[in-house]
């Protein structure tokens, strides 16, 4: 009988480099001649972001500038889920902006019916917040991981503990 190899497909964030590149942020913002002065401030919590600034202008540097150093640290920029901008006291705005860790269930389906799409002789299964790919051959796993790779389902993908 045949052995099958598996692999799972994760979508996860490195919270010390995400912590790190929100330090750095931080520090940037203290520096810049457009932020002399004004009230700038960028907290991780623990899924999420929120920031806080004197206008929209402010709040989209910031943002910008976070995702420059996100990607200096290999932190994948699809897990930032930016939420609406309020407006706050004494005439500041602020936004929350989620960390999208895991596979959601909606997404998990999406992958699970677009790897059957592929008429490709695997099994794939939802577990939790990641997807198992079950095979009889290492080649027709490495085409699922090709075929994903080229696909956008709005998060990022990595894929792990491939066993043969």
């Amino acid at each position: 009988m045949a052995k099958d190899c598996s692999f799972d497909i994760v979508s996860e964030v490195d919270m010390q480099e995400m912590d790190n590149a929100v330090n750095q942020t931080t520090k940037e913002i203290g520096q810049r001649y457009d932020f002399k002065g004004s009230k700038a401030e960028i907290v991780l919590e623990k899924d999420s972001l929120k920031l806080s600034a004197e206008d929209e202008y402010k709040l989209g540097a910031m943002l910008d500038i976070l995702r420059t150093k996100m990607v200096k640290r290999n932190v994948p920029l699809k897990c930032l889920d930016p939420g609406k901008i309020e407006s706050a006291f004494s005439g500041t705005v602020k936004q929350t902006v989620m960390i999208q860790k895991g596979i959601s269930k909606e997404k998990g389906k999406a992958v699970v019916s677009y790897i059957k799409e592929q008429k490709l002789k695997v099994q794939a299964q939802i577990m939790d917040d990641q997807v198992r790919v079950i095979g009889a051959k290492k080649d027709d796993l490495q085409a699922v991981i090709q075929k994903l790779k080229e696909k956008d389902f709005g998060i990022e993908l990595q894929f792990i503990n491939f066993r043969s």
